[in-house]
This record gives C-alpha cells, sequence and structure tokens, in this order.
C-alpha cells in the first residue's frame, strides 16, 4: 500500500500556491487605487454599480452587491448596487430567447445609466457574456472594471475595460480567493475616499 501523503508538506504546498498571487495583487496596488478613486466619483455624482458573473462568480457579484448595499460594518456608507445574476427569472427568460451571452448586456440596456459602474467577474476572463456586457456598458458611457483571472482572456485583453484587476493564477480556486480579497479592498477604499471631507468635490476633480 502507498504511504499516504505527509499532511504538513500537502499544508505548506497549499499555502505556497496561494502566496504569489496574493503579493501580485498587492503590487497592483496603483491600479486598486485608481479603480476605487474612478468608482468612488461615479457614485458621488449618483452612480450606482453594476455587477455580474457566472457560476461561482455569480455568487460573488451578489456579493459585492450585498456589501455596497448593506456594508457588514456598522455605520459605513450604503451605496446604491444591483447584481444582474439575482433574478434567476430575467436570467432564463433572456437566455431562452436571445441566448446565454446576452444576458448581462441586456440588463445594462434596461436598467443602466450612463453614469453607473459595470463590474464584470470572470475566473478565466473568457466568459462571453461577461465580455459582452461590459462592452455594452462601455458603449453606454459607464465606468467599466473587470476581476479576471490567469493573463486575463479576452476580458483583460478588451478595450471596453477601464480598470482591470487580475489574480495570477491558473487554479481557479487560487483566483476566486484572491476575487474576495479584490473586491473587498474595493469596497473599503472607497469609503475611505468618501471619509475624507472635500476630496470628491468639483473643486478637487475638476468638474
Amino acid at each position: 500500500m502507498p504511504r499516504s501523503a505527509d499532511p504538513l508538506v500537502t499544508a505548506d504546498a497549499v499555502f505556497e500556491r496561494r502566496e504569489a498571487p496574493a503579493r501580485d495583487l498587492a503590487a497592483q496596488a496603483d491600479a486598486v487605487a485608481h479603480a476605487c478613486h474612478a468608482m468612488a466619483v461615479r457614485f458621488h455624482r449618483g452612480g450606482k454599480l453594476v455587477v455580474f458573473g457566472n457560476g461561482g462568480s455569480s455568487t460573488d457579484a451578489q456579493h459585492v452587491a450585498v456589501e455596497f448595499v448593506h456594508p457588514v460594518i456598522v455605520g459605513k456608507r450604503a451605496f446604491p448596487a444591483i447584481s444582474l445574476t439575482a433574478d434567476i427569472a430575467t436570467l432564463t427568460g433572456v437566455a431562452n430567447r436571445t441566448g446565454l451571452s446576452d444576458v448581462f448586456a441586456h440588463q445594462i440596456r434596461v436598467l443602466a445609466d450612463p453614469a453607473d459602474i459595470a463590474l464584470g467577474i470572470s475566473t478565466d476572463g473568457e466568459c462571453a457574456n461577461v465580455l459582452r456586457g461590459l462592452e455594452v456598458a462601455h458603449e453606454r458611457g459607464l465606468l467599466t472594471l473587470a476581476l479576471t483571472g490567469g493573463d486575463g482572456g479576452a476580458v483583460g485583453r478588451s478595450p471596453a475595460v477601464d480598470h482591470l484587476l487580475l489574480a495570477r493564477s491558473a487554479d481557479p480556486r487560487v483566483v476566486k480567493e484572491v476575487h474576495v480579497t479584490a473586491y473587498h479592498i474595493l469596497w473599503e477604499l472607497v469609503h475611505v475616499l468618501f471619509e475624507q471631507p472635500g476630496l470628491l468635490d468639483p473643486a478637487v476633480l475638476g468638474t
């Protein structure tokens, strides 16, 4: 009978696999800061956050939305946000008539305003419906952000994406873990910007 793997060695390898992507996210601090500032400006001007993704990323989209609408930290400001994955009747209705590739784009055309923010989440960056949603959002004038993994995929290469945050890992489990950290940081820094008096005033923004 083969000897079972040393659990300590296995645990070390599991943590090591997560170290480099986490450090890489920290190295994207400038990109994160610029994304947060752009989001804060849109919220300040009355925009809302629109979030979407497939599979596990669909539940991330709902997680992001509830974090902004109902902050887990008591006393923090709430911001308007919706998940395009929460209404199963709309999702299946659109998918049945026009196909899965249009389920997010259709909702953005109907529900989103040019002042809004679109955040698409794709573990491998190859989700056609996430890409299409971001393209339509960009065409309508929304601020567009994407959370992807690997090398960014088609979503990461798209000119429709204003701000890209990348979890550099081929392991989808690690990518999703980095994404959770990334959108919690987005939430936190948007609040930091709002908590600095005058920082988002028109005179400071040049508008």
